[in-house]
């Protein structure tokens, strides 16, 4: 079972070296992941950021949309990433938010196709393969990476609806869930990804341990995502020991990496409340 924290979107990208910094230096995290939001931060300049000012933690890219990436230059980069930091990167990949593909020119006709022929080419190429695909929405014509990693980073996706954690099972070799699942949504995606051998499931909470003045707009904001009443949207929050028993959950539901996500400016003290209860 592994614990990640999440450099939450809305802090300002400066802080991101302190945080991680202090991070590396707390035993329990496991993970610090970056975002990739549109207008917000680009994950990967925030993963080799991350990745140069820590020495221990693994680094997850979550996520990068497939329509922003071409995936020949999204190995070139995973790659590159892998072989400096060996064991210390977790490729997310994901459809992006459809409405915002669109403002940037980026939509596609078959989001899951794209999805599909992505991670497909990108963990062949990192495997240091010669790769001609001529996909419905991805062509490639004899590539291959001149220095592909020894060890090939893992390459995740992050989906959410029932034929793309199917996707995902299939494809991937692990899923990220979206911030809100509750233990009994986790273990339904579990049967939905039906993933054969190693396959790890990555999912994200909100953490806000004392200050409750935000969760019920973030209820708010999560619940057209993810089809629920706001009240159903899960999070990390309350005491320390109630924000500790919702990871233990969904680590006992099938989660193998829980990432939190700090509410707030100040995302240290959530996480070393959580801590102390776990």
């Amino acid at each position: 079972m592994r614990l990640g924290v999440m450099f939450d979107r809305d802090l300002p990208p400066e802080r991101l070296v302190p945080v991680a910094r202090e991070l590396d230096a707390l035993p329990g995290v496991h993970d610090l992941w970056v975002v990739e939001d549109l207008g917000w931060t680009g994950g990967i300049s925030a993963a080799a950021t991350a990745l140069a000012a820590t020495s221990r933690l693994r680094v997850g890219l979550g996520i990068t949309p497939a329509p922003l990436r071409n995936p020949m230059l999204l190995a070139m980069e995973l790659a590159n990433l892998a072989r400096l930091h060996p064991g210390r990167l977790a490729a997310g990949i994901g459809h992006g938010v459809p409405a915002w593909m669109a403002q940037a020119g980026a939509a596609v006709p078959s989001p899951l196709t794209l999805l599909e022929e992505t991670i497909t080419s990108v963990r062949a190429l990192l495997r240091g393969e010669t790769v001609t695909l001529r996909g419905r929405a991805v062509h490639l014509d004899g590539l291959s990476l001149v220095h592909p990693p020894p060890v090939p980073p893992p390459v995740l996706a992050g989906v959410l609806r029932p034929r793309s954690l199917a996707l995902s099972g299939r494809v991937a070799q692990g899923t990220i869930l979206p911030e809100g699942f509750g233990p009994a949504r986790v273990a339904e995606a579990l049967k939905l990804i039906a993933a054969d051998g190693d396959h790890e499931l990555v999912c994200f909470t909100h953490l806000g341990i004392g200050d409750d003045s935000r969760t019920r707009e973030i209820r708010e904001e999560f619940a057209p995502f993810l089809g629920v009443a706001p009240d159903e949207v899960a999070m990390a929050t309350g005491s320390a020991a109630e924000a500790a028993a919702h990871v233990k959950d969904l680590w006992a539901a099938g989660a193998g990496t829980v990432t939190v996500r700090p509410i707030g400016t100040d995302p240290l003290p959530h996480v070393t409340g959580l801590l102390s209860a776990l």
